[in-house]
């Protein structure tokens, strides 16, 4: 896991399906996703919350904790999709992040995400190692987490 794929919002973009999905060059294996190599890798401050707030748009924060305004409404709802759907929490990443430091927050997300059969990146949208189960979300292309 690197620094540079932490979005200021706290997501992942290591454990990313777009990301991941580049990474493992998903569409050479039967499959038409949209690529992408992380918010920060690609000049943007943050997918999902630059638009929304000025502070991130502008790059004058590099993470939303920073903020006075830290959660925002927007933050909160954005970290409830995810908890819920994704199991991945963007205001725990931040926390961990201010608590533990970099260091510590990417090498307990490294435990996090490592897949336990081939040692690849946990995907956080569908809980499949795309490296090793790739064929299985292929044969089940709406799977997620347990769901078929």
């Amino acid at each position: 896991m690197k620094e540079s794929l932490i979005a200021p919002c706290g997501m992942n973009c290591a454990v990313c399906m777009s990301f991941l999905a580049r990474e493992t060059d998903l569409n050479s294996k039967g499959f038409n996703r949209t690529y992408c190599e992380g918010c920060l890798p690609r000049g943007e401050n943050c997918l999902f919350m630059a638009g929304k707030c000025d502070l991130l748009g502008e790059g004058r924060v590099r993470f939303c904790f920073e903020c006075n305004d830290f959660p925002c409404r927007r933050l909160r709802a954005l970290d409830n999709r995810y908890r819920s759907k994704y199991h991945l929490s963007m205001l725990e990443n931040l926390n961990a992040i201010q608590e533990t430091g970099m260091e510590g927050f990417l090498e307990r997300e490294q435990a996090k995400w490592a897949c336990p059969n081939c040692g690849g990146t946990i995907c956080c949208h569908n809980g499949l190692c795309l490296d090793c189960k790739a064929d299985f979300f292929r044969e089940n292309r709406k799977y997620r987490w347990g769901k078929r």
